[in-house]
């Protein structure tokens, strides 16, 4: 694995990273990712491009795998006062400190659950990315609690839109391309506002409390899985399904279980057992691969399961106008 910088221009700065082994970036970067209109990550003509703080300034990030599954190289350009910073933080971004090598060893491959061989044999090159911006994630995914995916991701885009920065501008860069929010801009977001976003008074409180300790938020970026749950969840309104979901994309944890998900359990146990389960079931399935656990469960989606759906699809309402 390298890293190799230059500058191709006096405004940008350039990267190549390679990586070990098979490598597919988009899979990697998916679940970043806050549904196709996010702002703050824009798929375009066959880049992802990428809007975020550093501690030296904003940058603007596009990336591009270049060479085939097995011998390709991720090429970064990065534009902004944070560009040298952002290009230092690709390689973890991007997955490089993610290590499937237990995973992957035979004795250990030969244990999985069949669909979870499924799902690896079907998603090489897969890693887990590290961002280690801790506030972009942690208001994201409260964003997302007890509301169905489509309400989060209009909520994430609104938001973005009306109060994110205009990033760095870079050539043939997607227009919509939006920083989130600093943690003083998101204590300025009206009431009346938060609720255009459709996002009710519980979350929205949690996204201010989160905000107001946004810089002890981000020093958990470096800390252990243990210290981070527990930092995040000394937040009101922040719980272990939170801090999962986070440190799933801000830590590149193999281990996060996302515990009172209204989904995982029941699908994890149709997958494993053919019938559904609650947490407790779910944790019991999934003893075995203690340490790997969200490496498993990955694997299940990846496999294409899915369990048997019941009842009418939830129609959110929509209150904003109310």
């Amino acid at each position: 694995m390298s890293l190799s910088v230059h500058s191709p221009s006096p405004s940008a700065l350039a990267a190549v990273w390679e990586p070990d082994g098979a490598y597919n970036l988009a899979a990697t970067l998916g679940p970043l990712r806050c549904g196709s209109l996010d702002p703050s990550f824009i798929q375009h003509d066959g880049a992802a491009w990428l809007a975020f703080r550093t501690d030296d300034g904003v940058a603007t990030v596009r990336l591009v795998q270049h060479g085939p599954l097995r011998s390709s190289a991720v090429h970064a350009t990065a534009w902004g006062p944070g560009a040298e910073a952002a290009l230092a933080s690709v390689p973890r971004l991007c997955g490089a400190e993610d290590d499937w090598s237990v995973f992957d060893e035979p004795d250990y491959s030969s244990e999985l659950p069949e669909l979870a061989r499924k799902g690896r044999y079907l998603t090489p090159g897969l890693r887990f990315p590290s961002t280690g911006r801790m506030l972009d994630a942690v208001v994201r995914v409260i964003l997302e609690q007890k509301v169905t995916g489509t309400e989060a991701k209009r909520a994430w885009r609104y938001l973005l839109t009306r109060f994110g920065d205009a990033t760095p501008a870079a050539p043939c860069m997607p227009a919509a391309l939006r920083l989130p929010p600093t943690p003083e801009q998101w204590r300025r977001v009206p009431s009346w506002e938060w609720h255009r976003a459709g996002v009710d008074s519980k979350r929205s409180a949690t996204i201010l409390r989160a905000a107001t300790v946004g810089a002890s938020l981000e020093r958990l970026a470096g800390e252990p899985r243990a210290v981070v749950t527990a930092g995040l969840c000394s937040v009101p309104g922040i719980g272990p399904w939170t801090a999962a979901e986070v440190l799933q994309r801000t830590h590149g944890c193999p281990d996060s279980i996302s515990v009172g998900d209204f989904h995982l359990a029941a699908f994890v146990g149709a997958a494993l057992t053919g019938r559904r389960t609650d947490d407790a079931g779910m944790l019991r399935l999934l003893e075995p691969w203690s340490g790997q656990r969200q490496r498993v469960v990955r694997m299940l989606y990846a496999s294409g399961f899915r369990k048997q759906a019941f009842g009418p699809r939830l129609a959110p309402s929509d209150h904003r106008r109310r």
